[in-house]
């Protein structure tokens, strides 16, 4: 759907927020890039698929502004169909990433990215048609903050018509305050992403009494479940450590590909490239184990550059 993140800034930061972003294009040479979680997860899956264009349909919200038009000509050139509720309340949501070595610094406006609205988008008959045709769907969990609703809405279409639908956990606040629209959806998960922190958050908020991760991806495999045709798989990364995955009644680990220290560039979208990566494969009915290796494969890939970009194709075999 749309990456959402917390509340929006108070009208005077963003109008420093504003003002911070038309200098920072005046002074320096700028690279704009499709962004936000999901969008960026769309982005990688399509670039591991290459062929045929826009496998990945994304929905999100954007200002009727010239970085929207940006948004939508870089959403064209990643290949994936980005469908956008453009509204004039608000301006597109930017995120200025500032660089120094190895050092970054991000400042965000999300502005628009709050202002997704159900009844003005999704529910059009012309989006719900692409909603219906599609067969695996996934969303950030930054989402929960601005329409839930949409959530529930596609979370049970797939739910009753079995097929795949994930959600990523996406922050530690998510799982806190927003933990019972959380608890809403994840009757319908198929596929649940989350990084340790915010596993071993999700754990203490759910009461689980353990901090191994091992046992939260058990606990939290057997929640409830609405779809019992599809037992719900649990992914956790570890950045370098093992990834964790459930699978039937058990847990397996898989190693993560090893990378020298000095070919890290930016670990800044690593979370977002694998869940990508696992999707790519997944939509084609690879094997869990593949879909893992992908994932791994595309978070490798994307650390070695600056932001979520990526080669013109993949090595992946």
């Amino acid at each position: 759907m749309a990456l959402m993140e917390p509340d929006p800034l108070p009208m005077n930061h963003r109008a420093v927020c504003t003002a911070w972003f038309e200098e920072i294009v005046k002074k320096f040479a700028v690279e704009y890039r499709a962004g936000g979680a999901t969008q960026n997860s769309m982005k990688v899956a399509q670039w591991m698929i290459q062929k045929p264009s826009k496998v990945a349909t994304f929905f999100g919200c954007i200002g009727e502004d010239r970085f929207g038009e940006i948004l939508k000509e870089k959403a064209q050139e990643a290949h994936v169909d980005a469908h956008y509720y453009e509204q004039s309340k608000e301006p597109t949501g930017t995120c200025a990433a500032c660089i120094t070595g190895d050092n970054r610094s991000l400042v965000a406006n999300l502005a628009a990215a709050n202002c997704y609205k159900k009844d003005k988008h999704l529910d059009l008959e012309e989006n719900w048609k692409l909603v219906k045709k599609a067969k695996v769907y996934y969303i950030a969990g930054f989402f929960l903050t601005v329409s839930p609703e949409s959530i529930l809405k596609v979370a049970k279409h797939a739910s009753e018509n079995n097929k795949i639908f994930g959600i990523n956990l996406s922050a530690p606040f998510i799982c806190q305050a927003f933990k019972d629209s959380l608890l809403k959806v994840m009757p319908y998960v198929d596929v649940l992403f989350g990084n340790e922190t915010e596993a071993a958050t999700f754990a203490r908020e759910q009461g689980f009494e353990t901090e191994d991760i091992v046992e939260i991806a058990m606990k939290t495999q057997s929640l409830p479940k609405v779809n019992k045709k599809r037992q719900r798989i649990v992914v956790f990364t570890q950045g370098k450590e093992c990834t964790v995955m459930t699978k039937g009644d058990k847990v397996e680990t898989f190693p993560v590909l090893q990378i020298e220290e000095s070919e890290i560039v930016d670990t800044n979208g690593a979370g977002d490239a694998f869940v990508g990566g696992f999707l790519s494969e997944l939509v084609q009915d690879k094997p869990l184990e593949q879909c893992i290796r992908a994932g791994h494969y595309a978070a490798n890939v994307i650390i070695r550059h600056v932001g979520c970009t990526l080669p013109e194709k993949p090595d992946f075999h």
